[in-house]
């Protein structure tokens, strides 16, 4: 049985010359394993939600990166004793292979969804509550901005990597699979069907 738990709620807000923002940080614990998705750039946030669950950075196993903007990506180092994957490898220290889209040792699938950055991916993790797709930028919203799950919504953080028709496609992928979803910043949303 997996478990999933929003350690840092995803959040952004410009500033006027800017940004205020860190991913969503989710721990997700599976076959004994312990899995970070984006461990974002927050470190005392990051580490008081861990210690709040009773973890230490050395309790987890797996580091997964929906793709590398700093945002997301910066606290992946802090986790000494995990292994790294992206969208497509899994990093031990310098040693690289690749992971054919699962965490080994776990029923978790990684699916690439492109358009917000050409290497992006997304987890997705079954529960008894139902199907979670932790979603990183497929997925995201400003503080204050109305969340809605419009395939369409421009995504504008990013305009010289964007692909718009991959990320929509990505979107609509995502909304089939997921019962709930994870965004990179905002609040996790109950899919409406």
């Amino acid at each position: 049985m997996n478990e999933i738990a929003v350690l840092v709620e995803g959040y952004a807000r410009e500033t006027g010359n800017g940004w205020i923002a860190s991913s969503a940080a989710t721990l997700v614990k599976s076959n004994g394993k312990k899995i970070v998705v984006d461990p974002g750039c927050s470190r005392k946030k990051l580490m008081s939600a861990l210690m709040n669950e009773g973890l230490k950075k050395e309790d987890i196993d797996f580091v997964l990166l929906t793709h590398g903007h700093t945002d997301h990506a910066l606290l992946s180092g802090i986790f000494e004793r995990a292994k790294v994957l992206t969208a497509e490898e899994i990093y031990e220290s310098d040693r690289q292979e690749e992971h054919n889209n699962r965490i080994p040792g776990t029923d978790l699938e990684i699916i690439q969804t492109p358009g917000h950055c050409r290497e992006h991916c997304s987890l997705v993790v079954p529960t008894p509550k139902g199907t979670y797709v932790i979603a990183g930028d497929v997925f995201w919203w400003t503080d204050g901005e109305k969340q809605a799950p419009d395939v369409r919504k421009e995504d504008s953080a990013h305009p010289e990597e964007v692909d718009m028709k991959k990320l929509m496609e990505s979107r609509k992928r995502i909304l089939r699979i997921a019962d709930y979803v994870i965004p990179g910043h905002g609040k996790a949303f109950k899919v409406p069907k």
